[in-house]
């Protein structure tokens, strides 16, 4: 297929307005695809290790909505690489993804994914659906299959509310790009184990958006608390999780002040009882 470098002048503009394909990453791979990261280069020796990596997501369901947050440390082994790395990312107006594993490869995914919601959109007027964003995703995933073997391992979380269900939803993936459905609430990262455990605990189906705010910033203390990869709030550099609510009026992404607020409340609760609330026996 011809570039769009060999066509006249006059044609360039009716060129990039026919693509002829939705997918914005298959357009540049089809007409330019040294624009793309290259994903089908082998490494000559694995360096997971060596490149910082994002650690804990989680994600809860509310009545009406979706609710993502995320830890703010990088590690390079045994070594904080950065203590205020961002994670979770808007998608859409109605969607976000939070990031684990290869902190590079999963900042690039996350804003050439939203550019892929992005490109369809305005090539078919319309949104996907939920399901549709999923899939597209894990068609990205699937695509860094070769890295991932290498040890540049990235796996997201996603997160979206759905407006014909009225409800917020969330699937998880495994490295081959699998998309899973999961109910409730899920986690990612070296962390993950403690904050699910966590979850369990805490979780209920009758909390609002404030109370799950509240159950999720629980559950990344709780993981902090447990895995060193994972960074808790650092309230003397002021560094905060970031908490995304996903609901009807659209994505927001809760201030640093609201956040705080949250943190404050969270540890003067522990002052009294270091490992957290307990959940009631019913």
């Amino acid at each position: 297929m011809a570039s769009h470098r060999d066509l006249p002048a006059g044609l360039v503009t009716n060129f990039f307005q026919n693509t002829g394909s939705s997918s914005f990453t298959e357009f540049v791979g089809t007409h330019a695809p040294d624009l793309l990261p290259h994903r089908d280069t082998a490494l000559a020796t694995p360096i997971g290790d060596q490149v910082p990596h994002a650690t804990t997501i989680v994600a809860a369901t509310f009545a009406g909505g979706v609710i993502m947050a995320g830890d703010r440390r990088a590690t390079s082994g045994n070594i904080i690489s950065q203590r205020d790395v961002e994670k979770v990312f808007r998608a859409d107006d109605y969607s976000c993804m939070g990031i684990a594993g290869t902190a590079s490869t999963g900042i690039e995914m996350a804003r050439l994914y939203r550019v892929e919601l992005e490109h369809y959109e305005k090539m078919e007027g319309r949104t996907l659906s939920v399901a549709g964003k999923a899939n597209r995703l894990a068609t990205m995933i699937r695509g860094n299959l070769g890295m991932a073997m290498q040890g540049l391992v990235v796996v997201p979380l996603f997160a979206a509310y759905d407006p014909d269900k009225d409800e917020g939803r969330i699937f998880s993936y495994d490295v081959a790009g699998g998309p899973y459905e999961r109910e409730r609430f899920d986690c990612i990262g070296s962390g993950s184990i403690f904050a699910r455990g966590s979850l369990k605990k805490l979780y209920r189906d009758d909390a609002n958006a404030d109370d799950m705010t509240m159950i999720l910033i629980q559950a990344l203390y709780d993981a902090a608390d447990d895995d060193s990869a994972t960074g808790g709030p650092d309230v003397t550099r002021k560094i905060w999780p970031i908490v995304s609510v996903i609901d009807a009026d659209g994505y927001q992404r809760l201030s640093d002040d609201r956040v705080a607020e949250y943190v404050d409340r969270m540890l003067e609760e522990r002052l009294i009882s270091p490992d957290g609330p307990i959940a009631p026996l019913r």
